[in-house]
């Protein structure tokens, strides 16, 4: 459902309500008010949705239960309509899903395209001061888990604090999630049997056979996580390989990682922004889900710092998620405030745009959009498994952000809404030593 933020004309407007004696429950004056916008088209409900008072607004048979535990929840969702709202009450707790979490988001689309007039949100926020009584116009706290940047989009210190804000969140976390391999992008599996490990494995050898990396090549990993496609290019293939990365804890226990496998003398780990490297030429360069924190403004200088640090025929591989179907801004509410602040999403065509621009060649592009689904159902399958645990060491509402965001983009790569894409360049002046046959590249 489209709406616009709340309004200081709204709420002057609510002020003027006369409060009536609620001698009906939440769910009857819910009801009126839905049928009073969108030409009633919000009565055809895809969920049934249950009330603090046990009253409820009742969807199809079978339909997924939402529970709106206190009346915060449709406060939030009054202080900031559409998306935002609601994942601030889901956040919080004030909104929760009995058992089918699955059920609901795949109901959401039934109000994509639904926009309410001035008057009709007047309405609805009218009807909730009759709910809710003075407490509608207190806003309610805002999630502790949810991001607060400041300063211009894509500064250094703000990308620094936007990256913290995911990836500092608890090592021990994302390895309950993850899984021992800690590598945090899309697997490639061979059959949907394969166990995520094994699938894992089978991408970080994908992408060190296209990057045809051989013995004493200098590799640069941009966006490095955790160290694994550092650490299995060193012990595997014999380059000397640096890994950048923004956060702190996830270099220190890269370098741990590092120093378990042997590999001091062959890898780096730095907290450094991949802006500021200087010590080119690379012979290959890889950077594996880290554009997507780039932003369409910053793309054109992302792809010519690649291009500058190459040697003359060396390879750049980019490993992202890209974007399939067009996607208004608000749409992306939750995972910009509690995932990803600042994240983009583009089309695989401006990626190659902007490679093109910098004057790489671009050599090869696989779709692995299949592949993601199999490997955040993992995910989730983990974070279930080792709930308790996660709750101990993150706290409910980063579990319930992790949660929810898993699912939903699994859902969304299997609908065709986002894929992700393996891209791989050349930087032109000398022979880059990719095979002729296609074939042999992916052997």
């Amino acid at each position: 459902m489209d709406t616009e933020r709340a309004t200081p004309q709204m709420y002057r407007g609510m002020q003027r309500v006369r409060l009536q004696p609620r001698s009906r429950g939440v769910a009857s004056i819910a009801r009126q008010a839905l049928a009073d916008v969108a030409d009633g088209r919000l009565t055809r409900l895809p969920v049934t949705i249950r009330f603090w008072d046990s009253t409820e607004l009742s969807g199809a048979d079978g339909a997924p239960v939402v529970v709106l535990r206190e009346p915060r929840a449709l406060a939030h969702m009054l202080r900031a309509p559409g998306q935002l709202g609601a994942a601030r009450a889901w956040v919080d707790g004030s909104l929760d899903v009995k058992d089918d979490l699955e059920g609901v988001l795949r109901a959401r689309g039934a109000f994509d395209g639904i926009r309410l007039s001035a008057r009709e949100r007047a309405r609805l926020a009218q009807a909730a001061l009759r709910t809710l009584g003075p407490k509608a116009l207190r806003p309610p706290p805002i999630p502790e888990a949810e991001a607060r940047l400041r300063g211009a989009r894509h500064w250094l210190a703000r990308d620094r604090a936007a990256v913290r804000h995911h990836y500092d969140v608890s090592n021990r976390f994302y390895r309950l999630v993850l899984g021992p391999s800690l590598v945090y992008s899309c697997a490639y599996f061979g059959s949907p049997d394969d166990t995520l490990e094994a699938a894992q494995e089978h991408k970080l050898d994908l992408i060190c056979r296209k990057l045809r990396l051989t013995e004493g090549e200098r590799l640069l990993d941009i966006g490095c996580g955790w160290g694994s496609l550092a650490i299995h290019a060193a012990a595997q293939y014999g380059v000397v390989a640096v890994g950048v990365t923004l956060s702190e804890p996830q270099a220190a226990l890269a370098r741990e990682r590092v120093a378990e496998a042997g590999m001091q003398g062959r890898v780096e780990i730095r907290v450094q922004d991949y802006r500021v490297v200087a010590d080119g030429p690379y012979d290959k360069i890889g950077s594996v889900g880290m554009y997507e924190h780039v932003g369409r403004a910053e793309l054109g200088r992302y792809a010519n710092i690649a291009m500058s640090l190459l040697r003359p025929g060396g390879l750049f591989l980019n490993h992202g998620i890209t974007r399939l179907v067009p996607h208004p801004p608000e749409a992306d509410a939750f995972i910009s405030r509690y995932v990803f602040p600042d994240g983009e999403l583009h089309p695989v065509s401006d990626v190659l745009a902007v490679m093109e621009g910098a004057g790489l060649e671009i050599r090869d592009v696989e779709s692995l959009r299949e592949h993601y689904p199999l490997t955040l159902r993992r995910w989730v399958a983990n974070l279930t498994a080792h709930r308790d645990e996660a709750l101990a060491e993150v706290g409910i509402q980063r579990e319930r952000v992790w949660r929810l965001y898993m699912l939903a983009s699994a859902l969304g790569f299997e609908a065709g809404e986002i894929s992700v894409h393996q891209v791989l360049a050349a930087r032109p002046g000398a022979l880059h030593g990719l095979p002729l046959n296609r074939a042999q590249l992916l052997s």
